[in-house]
């Protein structure tokens, strides 16, 4: 008997399987007429939005203090109208902006119109004539061009006359759409800030919803709170205009930086750029596809730079400019027939055992305008012929080579050389000098001598019209010696640029003997202000500094924000030199100043802080485009003080100062700025135990 098929159940399955994709099918239907007809005009919104766009907004720089708390430089706050250009915006939309904003400020002063290029007047009279303007380039000779080619072609076809006539109120709106096409994309452009009225920033605030990519805002420019002192140091910051340093845009905008932004452009404005900038304030905007902006929120909260409180005491930096100025004039009125010649006079002023700078200070003879001018930048980049200064280098090169001895003597008489000029000090009565005397007289015939000596010439007195033994590697060891000190090398201050001073290239028994009494390679005064230090701060050469701290910014206005940062004493080296060979220099510089017959004797004898250094006169020539016009002379001083506890260096340049070696003003601006440093530390030491006493007086009524 055969068994009955069973019957296939695929079919019922396949059934069951369509009506389930039969109903998600509706689903979907449905669900698609939801979006359209109930969502779709929220949803189209949506899709029309770009990506999230972010802005940054500058921030205040950060301010700069003394270093006893008083505002240097401030941010001065003024009204500001701001262009931040949506994506996509065209030329066309930027005219109309500028058409409605001419309604509301006025760009009418005489720099802003002059300032409107040719190009700028046919740029805007083709957007007024643009189908006229087109037909001027046939499309036969546009098709071999590129778009910008056509368009610059286009513009050449507009005439003079065509752009003559323009009304004051077109020439103003050309100078605000000239502002616009400055912008960059979600980037604030500044259209004007500069004697922005109350009535202008409260209109274009009240306007603002027909004004797209418009604000009314608040911008900052530097304020100088002891005027022009110090700020040839202070540097400056560009103007929105200059924006970031071109050829360096990679290396600002990898930072973050804007192409606009103003950056500091020189001194400790540039040198502290990273410290003084801020963080900006960052704005997320949400737009459209056309560039309207539907939303916006602060994402970052901005905060001005950071404060920068300086090693400089302005109170005494205004004490030493008024005496570097005063003494160069009395200088030029001293010796009229020298004023040709008589037009700088530098100082800088260190604590030897911090690097701490005090004072720098520079006076220049403006021969065109006959005025004098703040340019202690100079104290950094000129470099002059030192002259005996560096005498204090020389003797310890000569005891450390073994060249002398201490105590060592040799007779001041002029030594004759075959085929060179007489070798001779200031004096033919100075008499048998040893290594101290010779410091403290001043004895180039000694100085002479140590470098014979570390030439392999020994033989005393050197016989006359003869030619010395000759090392020629002597010159650079005497210049080893002195880089130590700081001489002829990098100081490392914290400053943009300076001067490593000027080496001479030839070689020469001759040129090597000069060296020994600093009448070849030439120094800056913050160098030789190193050199004093190091001699002060027992052999040990620190880096001079202009920052003391940083500071974190608040709200105040006061007070300091918390410490950000601290600059501490940086120790460059240690001479390699043995301490009594530097205790019989320290001795020689203490002579120079405070014994009978020291060079400045008669200048700082009666100072009771008892300072010690040397002084210098180099011979050298004046030269003009090229040309040396005559002999002329530098007039030096270095020195600090008190000598057995240095708490201040300082060194003094006057170059060029003519042929008359009866000019002073080096000694006297030298001792007049020690008078003042010190006067200034009794008076403040006096307050503060006045300070001191009210406090405890109180302290004692509340108890």
């Amino acid at each position: 008997m055969k068994k009955k098929k069973k019957k296939a159940q695929l079919p019922i399955r396949i059934n069951i399987l369509f009506f389930v994709v039969f109903l998600l099918f509706s689903v979907l239907i449905l669900q698609l007429g939801v979006v359209q007809i109930l969502n779709g005009e929220d949803f189209q919104e949506e899709i029309e939005r770009t990506n999230l766009d972010t802005t940054s907004i500058p921030v205040p720089r950060g301010k700069i203090y003394d270093r006893n708390g008083n505002v240097i430089v401030d941010n001065e706050a003024e009204y500001s109208i701001t262009y931040t250009p949506p994506k996509g915006v065209q030329a066309e939309d930027r005219l109309e902006v500028a058409e409605d904003l001419a309604k509301y400020i006025v760009m009418d002063d005489k720099d802003t119109l002059e300032g409107i290029t040719e190009r700028n007047k046919k740029e805007y009279w083709y957007l007024l004539n643009k189908k006229e303007a087109d037909k001027r380039i046939s499309a036969e000779d546009a098709e071999d061009m590129e778009n910008a080619e056509v368009y610059n072609a286009t513009l050449d076809k507009i005439t003079e006359e065509e752009i003559s006539d323009f009304s004051k109120q077109e020439l103003e709106v050309i100078a605000i759409k000239k502002e616009l096409d400055k912008a960059y994309s979600l980037t604030p452009q500044i259209v004007k800030n500069e004697n922005v009225t109350t009535e202008e920033y409260a209109t274009i605030a009240e306007h603002l919803d027909e004004l797209p990519g418009i604000n009314a805002t608040t911008d900052w420019n530097r304020e100088y709170s002891f005027g022009e002192t110090l700020t040839s140091l202070l540097g400056s910051i560009s103007s929105q205009e200059q924006g970031i340093p071109a050829g360096e845009e990679d290396s600002y905008l990898t930072k973050g930086y804007s192409r606009n932004d103003r950056v500091g452009k020189s001194g400790l404005e540039l040198q502290y750029e990273d410290l003084l900038r801020g963080r900006k304030e960052q704005i997320q905007y949400t737009t459209k596809k056309d560039g309207t902006v539907i939303d916006s929120k602060t994402v970052v909260e901005g905060q001005r730079g950071k404060d920068l409180v300086l090693t400089i005491d302005m109170e005494f930096q205004q004490e030493v400019d008024k005496i570097v100025e005063e003494e160069l004039k009395a200088a030029k009125k001293e010796h009229p027939y020298e004023n040709q010649y008589l037009t700088d006079a530098l100082a800088v002023v260190m604590d030897p055992n911090t690097g701490e700078l005090l004072a720098i200070s520079a006076s220049h003879y403006n021969e065109e305008t006959k005025e004098y001018e703040d340019s202690g930048f100079r104290a950094l980049s000129d470099a002059h012929t030192p002259g005996s200064v560096v005498k204090g280098a020389t003797i310890l090169a000569g005891l450390d080579s073994g060249a002398i001895k201490p105590g060592q003597s040799f007779y001041d008489r002029p030594i004759e050389i075959k085929d060179s000029p007489t070798f001779r000090s200031y004096s033919t009565g100075l008499g048998s000098m040893t290594d101290i005397t010779a410091l403290k007289k001043s004895s180039n015939v000694y100085m002479f001598y140590v470098a014979l000596r570390m030439m392999g010439e020994n033989r005393y007195p050197f016989p006359s019209k003869e030619i010395p033994r000759f090392d020629s590697n002597t010159l650079q060891v005497l210049r080893n010696y002195y880089q130590q000190f700081g001489l002829g090398v990098a100081t490392g201050i914290d400053y943009p640029h300076e001067s490593t001073g000027y080496t001479g290239t030839s070689n020469s028994p001759g040129l090597t003997m000069f060296q020994a009494i600093g009448q070849y390679d030439q120094y800056t005064a913050l160098q030789l202000a190193q050199y004093a230090s190091t001699i002060a701060n027992d052999g040990y050469r620190v880096r001079p500094h202009f920052l003391k701290e940083a500071r974190e910014p608040i709200a105040s206005q006061d007070e300091l924000g918390p410490l950000y940062k601290t600059v501490n004493t940086d120790v460059l080296n240690k001479i390699d030199i043995e301490d009594n060979y530097l205790d019989r220099v320290q001795e020689g510089f203490r002579q120079v100043f405070q014994e009978q017959g020291g060079t400045a004797y008669s200048y700082f004898k009666d100072a009771d802080y008892k300072a010690a250094g040397k002084t210098g006169t180099a011979e050298v020539g004046y030269y003009k485009d090229g040309k040396k016009l005559a002999d002329t002379l530098n007039h030096n001083l270095i020195g600090y003080a008190p000598y057995d506890e240095p708490e201040v260096a300082f060194a003094i340049i006057v170059p060029y100062t003519g042929e008359n070696s009866g000019n002073t003003s080096n000694h006297r601006i030298g001792r007049k700025i020690l008078d003042a440093y010190f006067d200034m530390k009794e008076n403040r030491d006096e307050e503060s135990k006045d300070d001191n006493e009210e406090a405890n007086a109180e302290e004692e009524t509340e108890g």
